[in-house]
């Protein structure tokens, strides 16, 4: 059986810590689908296509790189049940530290029970990105900070370009 892995995430921007999940779990998996939530109450810093945009450019490396397909999609459900309708069986987090811990720990016991053949496995940060954050690039940008050591090349030009660098 093929292990499909379903990494949900914001992704507002795309980072280097998202960059590192998606190649390390591109060695784990066969097909690994990268899933951009819409939530709906909140106000992206990118619309969900140039998300998604960002994403597919800096993913397809990996993928070649690793001999799997990356798909590239959006979700505005339950990530456990947009997992399901992909096919996945194995959810993908990344953690960079402790309070990550708790909260995925318990959203993974959600999951399970809504899900029982869906299994999440849990990535831990590597050192060099573990203190990133998407919350902290956009801030860092929006205050005319260089946000180019946390993100890839592209991200980075297109943060310059939003807030007009």
């Amino acid at each position: 059986m093929p292990q499909i892995g379903f990494y949900p995430g914001s992704f507002d921007p795309p980072t280097l810590g998202h960059m590192d999940i998606i190649a390390r779990a591109s060695k784990l998996v066969d097909r690994l689908v990268i899933a951009v939530g819409q939530h709906h109450g909140k106000k992206p810093l990118f619309a969900i296509d140039d998300r998604i945009e960002m994403l597919k450019s800096e993913a397809a490396a990996l993928g070649k790189k690793h001999g799997i397909e990356i798909d590239v999609l959006t979700f505005d459900t339950l990530a456990v049940d947009a997992a399901r309708a992909a096919g996945a069986n194995l959810i993908i987090r990344g953690l960079r530290g402790s309070g990550d811990f708790e909260y995925e720990v318990q959203m993974a016991g959600m999951n399970a029970q809504m899900a029982h053949d869906i299994e999440t496995v849990f990535l831990a940060a590597s050192p060099p990105t573990r203190h990133i954050t998407a919350t902290l690039v956009r801030q860092i940008a929006a205050m005319g900070g260089d946000a180019t050591p946390f993100v890839p090349a592209t991200v980075a030009k297109r943060l310059r370009e939003r807030f007009g660098r």
